[in-house]
């Protein structure tokens, strides 16, 4: 990680058009947006250009059209809720990537302090081939090109990386704080660091695992892919989630990290259930003992306390995925509390803590403390491919050597 990029305080936006790639890829409901997250955290960035004089030209992607105009992922969706959030006139120009004419007559047209919203950037056949000619046309658009879409960082688009390298190029705020977060979570971090490591399955996060033991002192390994490691070690669990296929690889993992010097830490015991629904009956069991016919869909109050304390070794977390089911009662018991725990280190300055990735982001909202940790990625996708040490193309364009 690098933080070798230009910023907008790089560049005098006054009468300059800057595009924008910003995510949009909000949900929505009957016409109107549902959930502004993504409106909010690009807001700052916009303002700003606009307020210095610069028009900010949005360029954005909807849901998946696969190349070509599809009425029903329109950005224009997006407007109402992107005029009230950034108090500003926003322009949308609906183009559909091969007739320019409304997209030019719309920038030409364009009042100081306004917005201008380009149409969904998928529904050109070159976006996702990150076709130069695309990249040309787009270009042609702007003086400069600013990227505060993280989120989509780990794609090698026309909009994502290709316009980085044809017009000067920065980081939006939103991406600015993202990497700076980023580094102060992995890159260059307050010794020691722990990371948590929930969700399902262990398959989905092998680069993951394998990547963070060489760079954490503690790894903590929870949810379902917790069964997978403890079956590994010998133990029966029941009719849990279990990827018995993988016994081999969670010892791989294992050895690597004991190699590394990194603690690996495990549930040491268990909410058991027997139907995996709200409110069914639950017990706690150790390792030892879980009903063959039940299945650990929480980790128990014991490997909360030794999760605790864990944490209370550290001055540096970073977190991917719950620790159980957390979306049914009661085995939502460890996300939240170790949640808490972390943001009550977090607030008395003892902690940093970074999390990102669907199911942390709505866990943690769960906990209510979503606002309480130091850096919360909506990022998804790009989040998870950061934490398994891959470069992202849409942030290795914004590096200057």
């Amino acid at each position: 990680m690098t933080t070798a990029f230009k910023t907008l305080d790089d560049f005098n936006l006054d009468g300059k058009r800057v595009l924008v790639r910003v995510d949009l890829n909000v949900p929505t409901k009957d016409g109107k947006v549902t959930d502004a997250t993504r409106i909010e955290r690009v807001a700052h960035t916009i303002q700003e250009i606009a307020n210095k004089g610069g028009l900010p030209i949005l360029l954005a992607h909807f849901g998946r059209p696969k190349g070509k105009p599809n009425p029903e992922m329109s950005l224009e969706v997006v407007v109402p809720e992107l005029r009230r959030i950034i108090g500003k006139p926003v322009h949308f120009a609906a183009t559909d990537w091969t007739d320019l004419t409304e997209a030019k007559d719309v920038i030409a047209r364009a009042e100081p302090g306004s917005v201008v919203l380009l149409e969904n950037t998928r529904f050109a056949a070159g976006e996702e081939k990150n076709d130069p000619e695309l990249v040309d046309i787009m270009a042609g658009f702007g003086d400069l090109y600013v990227n505060d879409a993280f989120s989509a960082a780990h794609r090698a688009h026309a909009s994502t990386e290709g316009l980085a390298h044809k017009l000067p190029a920065a980081a939006g705020r939103a991406m600015e704080a993202e990497l700076k977060a980023l580094e102060a979570g992995l890159g260059t971090p307050k010794k020691p660091v722990i990371a948590i490591v929930g969700g399902a399955k262990v398959s989905t996060k092998i680069d993951l695992l394998e990547n963070l033991v060489s760079k954490v002192e503690a790894l903590v390994i929870g949810g379902g892919m917790a069964n997978t490691f403890i079956y590994a070690l010998g133990y029966d669990v029941g009719k849990s989630l279990c990827e018995r296929d993988l016994k081999e690889t969670a010892l791989r993992i294992m050895d690597k990290a004991a190699d590394a010097h990194c603690a690996i830490i495990l549930p040491i015991d268990g909410v058991v259930g027997w139907h995996f629904e709200a409110d069914t009956p639950s017990r706690v069991y150790g390792l030892d003992a879980i009903d063959k016919d039940g299945m650990v869909l929480d980790a128990g109050p014991q490997s909360v306390e030794k999760i605790k304390a864990a944490i209370n070794e550290a001055k540096t977390i970073v977190w991917n995925g719950p620790l159980g089911a957390f979306e049914i009662a009661p085995f939502d018991k460890a996300t939240v509390e170790v949640a808490r725990h972390a943001a009550e280190r977090t607030r008395k300055g003892q902690l940093v803590s970074v999390a990102g990735g669907g199911d942390t982001v709505a866990a943690l909202a769960h906990a209510g403390v979503k606002d309480q940790f130091t850096y919360v990625s909506t990022a998804g996708g790009a989040f998870l491919e950061w934490m398994e040490g891959k470069p992202l193309p849409g942030v290795k364009a914004l590096t200057r050597e």
